[in-house]
């Protein structure tokens, strides 16, 4: 069984796009999060396990402890993990990721950090070499416009069912979402995708015809 440590090593390997093109191949289509998703860093790539936390938009502003709930889930986080922070996006209001937040899932040993959500104090976060990919970017705190609903259920991210223990992987493409049972085919015929299409490439600047490197290769 590959391990996430295995996972996170072949991270610069792999790409969004082979990624999403094999769980097309295998019938899973909704797996890719809407295109406003974005990287705060393109040159970071991302493959870790979800652990998912819910956001709802308020209206007022909330009694007693602010955030417990959010950094119980941060300070809970192993090597290996990616919080993936739920918010009904795109939002103008919900902003649950700033540069504490990502230092503290750093520290941790998270491999990088998703929400549909707003993000804030981007230089501080590009200067942390984390990836983070967010919903917006804005300079909102959570007071009286977010609260912390849930840990560790299953939630919708820019479209995408997560669940806890699917794997998340995000480059400079955008963020697809791999349900856990698959990870390992996905993994290894990706590779093989990747393989395909750089060999396709050297042919093309060859001066191969497209149709012709496609009937050698079969990537395009």
């Amino acid at each position: 069984m590959t391990t996430d440590v295995d996972l996170a090593a072949l991270a610069p390997k792999l790409s969004s796009a082979a990624v999403s093109d094999v769980l097309d191949a295998l019938g899973l289509f909704e797996q890719a999060m809407k295109p406003f998703m974005r990287p705060i860093d393109e040159d970071l790539v991302m493959f870790g396990r979800a652990r998912t936390g819910l956001y709802a938009e308020i209206h007022h502003v909330e009694t007693g402890e602010r955030f417990a709930p959010d950094i119980d889930l941060i300070d809970d986080l192993r090597p290996g993990e990616v919080p993936v922070l739920a918010a009904n996006g795109p939002t103008e209001r919900v902003a649950p990721l700033g540069d504490l937040i990502a230092t503290a899932a750093r520290a941790r040993g998270a491999v990088g950090l998703v929400t549909d959500g707003l993000v804030r104090d981007v230089r501080i976060i590009r200067g942390l070499r984390f990836p983070c990919f967010h919903g917006g970017i804005g300079p909102l705190d959570t007071l009286g416009r977010a609260t912390f609903v849930a840990a560790d259920v299953e939630v919708v991210c820019a479209g995408v069912r997560v669940r806890p223990g699917d794997y998340v992987f995000g480059d400079a493409d955008g963020v697809v979402v791999v349900p856990e049972r698959v990870v390992g085919e996905v993994v290894e015929r990706a590779l093989a995708k990747i393989e395909a299409e750089a060999k396709t490439r050297e042919m093309l600047e060859g001066g191969l015809l497209l149709r012709e490197a496609f009937k050698k290769h079969g990537a395009i």
